[in-house]
């Protein structure tokens, strides 16, 4: 890994603008492999219209605000609206001004619905109560409606008697009325319709589905979770089960900011004292699949989006089918309810065959439109006459900061995973004395690259906050352009910065820094454009071009190996596979390189395959349960049919077709292969995941 990162920024920019793919969940042949997006989506929230399907999500304190995307199919995204391009609150909070911030605030967790045809938007933002965006139109503009009032993290139901209810709040579960006309709650109409006791967290989906009112809500204590309950009156009474848990794709917790009491919730200068401590690797938390809605499709299915706390990343979003089981939206497919594939068989939607892969968002950009791409957000509301787009590029006069987490007109996009190199031209002609400009990362701790400027004298400095680590580098000889970059390693939670004075040779500067996941800012890492002035004034201006985003594992179309001989190992013991002459699939020392050890991936279409040995015998599964014999037989039409399970890195796992259970072999029995794994742990520790080398 590090090799790879450290090539990477030896890589010229050429190169990388050549080879510009973006994450898509979209494998191409008629599967798709979580998460949808490999950057932060928080709080999904999706609704289908006719044919078109829509997902609204959190922005907290970014603008513009309360992002939707559309889909045809479910996995192939596009961002089509915000419901508004700033905050219309005066409050210097909003603004970034006068030391105030609304970081880890804003506007969160929105519930998006549609009746008496137009779109409704709900959201909460902090310290202003609940808040509603209506449109005709998708696309909008949209109308605000203040409603205020003591109600968060809800769902809207529109019921068929005209009346309609938020529920909301943590644990003790709350319905109120709301008035048809959007001007605030109805008076004495809140009542609790599930007591506190009864295991509901929050985020709550509310549904009525032939009848019967179904909640889908999550609860995080004191591990996550998600729940589903249900009634023949939205007043209750509610039974309650467990759809889903521990679902995390083989993905352990990432570590937490850790910021000591007396600084608790704020975001310091430079120099507090932040800690990332140490991950437990084999913790769940609430790395699994959890928060989200479900939507019936066009032909009956139906499916969960959910969410998942994901490193640095911040939170992502998956697609997991759902089973119906006894009246219950199980999460997961028959025989393994509960759990959910991380590469499955994109949903049967009429006309989803014909619609090419892409990603939602186009990353880069060179600035030549006239507006800026729909991927960026400003870090607060920004003050409009101190930016614009000029000449091809875009310009940002600096302000009086302290640091970059109090920089206004900081121009922000999140990072995408699980790997991504990103490059940008600064122009430092417009800079004044005091003023700091370049390409940073929002996040606590936050971090930066950039230069200088103290009188006549210009430094490129690396700037990271974790340690209040200073890295200066005069340049007496300076055209006035330099390339910056960012190197993330997002999966590893690990990143690095580097700069060119040629824009062909790069030059790392600073350490690879841990990154972490934390609740400061509820977001997770962002690239930042940013000029301030620590001098306190007016300064000058700083102009940036070309940015760039090269993402090198995007690209998945050869993850399979494909009719080749591979060695497969087991990630929990590092021991090849191997075909006992007894009949069976157990695990062998390094030094056997047998063709027992060598197996061939045969293509079954759409993500599936069988293994066959190279001694011409093929995999195939007898019994059920743990005694579930992993076996060997020379009758092909016997071989067990697997999906692929792309855990990228030469990782997989593989899930048979036939009762969506997955290989593998303990690590500490001695038993061999059998197919009674329900899915990996977070550490990968439990024997399902392999690796495989030619």
């Amino acid at each position: 890994m590090r090799k790879l990162i450290l090539l990477l920024t030896l890589m010229s920019t050429a190169l990388m603008q050549a080879q510009m793919i973006s994450w898509t969940a979209d494998n191409g042949n008629g599967t798709y492999t979580n998460p949808l997006f490999y950057d932060e989506f928080s709080d999904p929230d999706i609704l289908r219209v006719g044919d078109d399907y829509y997902l609204a999500g959190t922005t907290m304190h970014s603008v513009p605000g309360l992002v939707i995307l559309h889909s045809r199919d479910l996995v192939n995204w596009e961002n089509v609206s915000y419901c508004f391009d700033r905050f219309d609150f005066d409050d210097d909070a909003f603004s970034l001004r006068n030391h105030q911030e609304i970081y880890g605030q804003g506007i969160w967790a929105p519930c998006i619905r549609y009746a008496n045809d137009q779109f409704y938007i709900f959201s909460n933002i902090n310290g202003k109560g609940l808040q509603c965006y209506t449109s005709k139109d998708i696309h909008g503009p949209w109308k605000h409606h203040n409603m205020q009032g003591d109600i968060y993290d809800l769902s809207v139901l529109f019921d068929d008697d005209g009346k309609i209810y938020a529920i909301h709040k943590y644990g003790e579960v709350h319905c109120t009325e709301l008035k048809p006309d959007m001007s605030g709650p109805v008076e004495g109409s809140d009542r609790v319709i599930i007591p506190e006791g009864n295991g509901i967290g929050e985020g709550h989906h509310m549904y009525k589905i032939k009848g019967m009112y179904y909640l889908i809500s999550t609860d995080y204590s004191p591990n996550g979770r998600t729940l589903c309950s249900r009634s023949k009156s939205i007043w209750g009474p509610y039974e309650t089960i467990t759809i889903t848990a521990d679902e995390t794709f083989g993905y352990h917790a990432a570590p937490i900011t850790v910021v000591p009491r007396s600084e608790q919730y704020r975001i310091g200068s430079d120099g507090t004292p932040f800690g990332i401590p140490q991950t437990n690797v084999d913790a769940t938390a609430c790395t699994n699949i959890h928060q989200g809605g479900i939507v019936e499709t066009q032909n009956g299915d139906w499916y969960a989006l959910l969410m998942m706390d994901f490193h640095s990343i911040g939170r992502t979003v998956t697609l997991a089918p759902i089973t119906w089981k006894d009246g219950w939206p199980m999460i997961g497919l028959e025989g393994n309810l509960g759990r959910a594939p991380r590469t499955w068989l994109k949903p049967n939607i009429p006309g989803a065959t014909t619609i090419k892969p892409h990603a939602p968002y186009d990353r880069n950009d060179d600035f030549n439109g006239k507006s800026l791409n729909r991927v960026w957000q400003w870090n607060h509301n920004p003050d409009d006459r101190m930016w614009n787009l000029k000449n091809g590029r875009l310009r940002l006069h600096s302000q009086p900061a302290e640091q970059l987490m109090w920089a206004r007109n900081s121009l922000t996009q999140r990072v995408i995973g699980p790997q991504s190199v990103t490059t940008v031209e600064l122009y430092a002609k417009g800079m004044k004395d005091g003023d700091v400009a370049g390409l940073g990362n929002i996040n606590v701790p936050c971090s930066w690259i950039g230069l200088v400027k103290q009188g006549k004298l210009l430094t490129l400095r690396s700037f990271e906050q974790t340690t209040n680590d200073t890295i200066d580098i005069p340049l007496d000889a300076f055209s006035g352009k330099l390339w910056l970059r960012c190197i993330g390693d997002y999966d590893n939670d690990q990143m690095q910065y580097a700069y060119s004075l040629d824009g062909e040779h790069f030059q790392t500067l600073g350490r690879m820094m841990p990154l972490s996941y934390q609740l400061i800012t509820f977001q997770g890492s962002r690239h930042a454009l940013f000029a301030f002035n620590v001098k306190g004034q007016q300064g000058g201006y700083a102009e940036f071009d070309n940015f760039t985003v090269y993402e090198p594992k995007a690209d998945r179309s050869q993850n399979i190996p494909l009719d080749k001989p591979v060695r497969i190992r087991n990630v929990a013991t590092g021991r090849p596979m191997i075909a006992l002459p007894h009949g069976l699939l157990y695990d062998t020392d390094e030094s056997n390189h047998s063709p027992q050890t060598r197996f061939r991936v045969i293509d079954r279409g759409q993500g599936q395959v069988i293994l066959q040995c190279e001694d011409g015998r093929y995999v195939f599964v007898s019994g059920y349960g743990i005694p579930g014999d992993v076996r060997l037989t020379t009758d092909a039409s016997k071989a067990e049919v697997f999906m692929w399970q792309d855990y990228l890195d030469h990782q997989f796992m593989l899930m048979s077709m036939r009762n969506h259970r997955y290989i593998g072999k303990s690590p500490t029995t001695g038993s061999p292969y059998s197919m009674d794994f329900s899915g990996s742990d977070p550490a990968r520790r439990n024997g399902a995941v392999f690796f495989w080398e030619e």
